[in-house]
């Protein structure tokens, strides 16, 4: 048996037992489980305002219609919901599925392919450790229903946003915790680059008013999981143990909820960055849209969606 495999079998048999250990208890984490601050956060997220969705789970995206109305917002089980105030609250909007007669229960990851969102959160674990490359940016054209493909091999693509001047695009790549930008013309026309590399793996890309861009991290990134990440054969390892969901993501996470939130510049400088690192309010979240003086946030694995004011 050579070195690098009994290492391998040492080191993943000590991390699965104290995930197994950790998980099960109130114990604090190992140092190097947890995320690292980030210089000149302001972690003022833990005010923000929740709104419940009764009966639903992870409100992953949000939008609003052009009159301002919303917002509006899919969930786990394949419904999109619409926001009508506190007076009103949740309504049913429309359904990605029909007929949905086994669509009864608000998190069912194994119905996940019949009621409406196909890619379960057990898949986007596999997807981050496995170290797969097979990730796409794709782009439709409604005219003609042709589809072009603009990238290839990346490593868990992700949010998409298009700048102000339309001139480039950003596509997150949540495996390496980095932004691409795909220049679309100009004379870098056709090429790409990073815009920007991040402390955790980004979910959504949101651009503002000002031609700037809201980036939702799942979770900051630890050294351990920064290890697990720039080396596939250990995550590769991880999936093949005994390890549920709960387990590999506390792995991931650093073993505590929180949320991140960072704000680009059009040139891929970091602005701003809010954070609830204790998750009192907001965790593990997926998506921020800045409306009307408000930050709307989205989580793909909780129950409500959350709003700080400005």
């Amino acid at each position: 048996m050579n070195t690098r495999l009994i290492l391998t079998a040492t080191t993943l048999a000590v991390v699965a037992i104290f995930i197994a250990f950790n998980t099960s208890t109130n114990h604090h984490v190992l140092f190097f489980f947890t995320p690292t601050p980030i210089p000149g956060s302001n972690n003022h997220r833990h005010t923000a305002e929740i709104i419940h969705l009764t009966g639903a789970v992870g409100p992953e995206s949000l939008a609003f219609s052009p009159a301002g109305e919303g917002p509006y917002t899919g969930v786990a089980d394949g419904q999109i919901r619409k926001w009508q105030g506190h007076g009103l609250g949740w309504v049913a909007f429309a359904f990605t599925t029909s007929p949905r007669n086994e669509c009864v229960q608000p998190f069912a990851p194994e119905m996940e392919h019949i009621c409406g969102r196909p890619l379960g959160l057990r898949q986007f674990m596999s997807s981050i450790l496995s170290g797969d490359k097979t990730g796409r940016l794709m782009k439709y054209d409604k005219s003609s229903k042709e589809v072009t493909i603009l990238l290839r091999g990346l490593a868990f693509a992700n949010g998409v946003a298009l700048s102000k001047d339309h001139s480039f695009v950003l596509v997150a790549e949540t495996t390496t915790c980095k932004i691409l930008r795909l220049w679309l013309h100009g004379p870098n026309g056709g090429n790409s680059d990073v815009f920007a590399e991040l402390p955790g793996f980004p979910d959504n890309v949101r651009r503002n008013s000002e031609g700037e861009f809201w980036v939702a991290l799942h979770s900051k990134k630890g050294l351990l999981a920064d290890w697990v990440a720039s080396n596939t054969w250990v995550g590769k390892s991880l999936l093949k143990l005994p390890l549920g969901f709960k387990q590999l993501h506390y792995l991931l996470v650093g073993g505590k909820p929180h949320a991140t939130a960072i704000k680009l510049s059009e040139k891929g400088e970091i602005l701003e960055v809010l954070e609830d690192s204790e998750g009192k309010s907001l965790r593990f979240i997926s998506e921020v849209e800045e409306k009307n003086g408000k930050l709307w946030i989205g989580s793909v694995m909780m129950p409500f969606i959350g709003f700080y004011n400005r």
